[in-house]
């Protein structure tokens, strides 16, 4: 049974990688991380990429891998109507952590800036230039004058992304704790899906 994982692009290398781990027959297909910078169009953007796959015959079930990433509960209003799944969750911290120890770091202290594997690859890109820090570093107080410290949830153990993350919290002026997660209850969440449609 041939599967469709419509993941967000800030997933889908840990999404490809769980799959090989486990031999799913399974497509995984990314929808643009930049999205998030304008959440309102996360809806569309897996709606259309679901409408793309049901016109052909490939898949026989879809499942979307994403949070609620600041819809509003919009992006499962267009699943629920298309009749397609995603595992549960509000956003990749809370999956990569697990809802206890995500609410707990948030308990710990509220100012927590969060950082995953995909983002300290590409945090020049969507930190530095993304928020015109590049051209603008007297915006950085701006943005994250109220942030306490940067929490890295890390996927993979990698000490050059160790380095990098701590080159990141350098230019935030932030303390820097690294959680390592692994893929979490993304994992299980997704597995659970997986395994309950075979």
């Amino acid at each position: 049974m041939t599967t469709l994982l419509i993941a967000c692009g800030a997933l889908a290398r840990e999404v490809i990688a769980m799959r090989d781990r486990h031999g799913w027959d399974a497509k995984v297909l990314a929808v643009p991380s930049l999205l998030h910078n304008t959440p309102e169009k996360i809806p569309g953007a897996v709606r259309d990429r679901i409408t793309e796959a049901q016109h052909g015959d490939e898949y026989e079930r879809i499942i979307v891998v994403y949070g609620d990433c600041g819809t509003g509960g919009q992006l499962d209003t267009v699943l629920d109507d298309m009749g397609v799944e995603r595992i549960h969750g509000p956003h990749c911290y809370e999956q990569y952590a697990g809802p206890q120890t995500f609410a707990g770091m948030m308990d710990d202290e509220l100012g927590t800036f969060f950082l995953t594997d995909y983002m300290v690859q590409s945090f020049e890109h969507i930190v530095i230039e993304g928020l015109g820090l590049d051209k603008y570093p007297e915006l950085r107080d701006m943005y994250f004058g109220h942030y306490t410290r940067v929490m890295y949830l890390q996927q993979r153990d990698d000490e050059s992304l160790r380095e990098k993350a701590a080159w990141g919290a350098a230019q935030l002026d932030l303390p820097l704790e690294i959680h390592f997660t692994g893929y979490g209850v993304m994992e299980t969440r997704l597995l659970e899906k997986m395994h309950r449609q075979e």
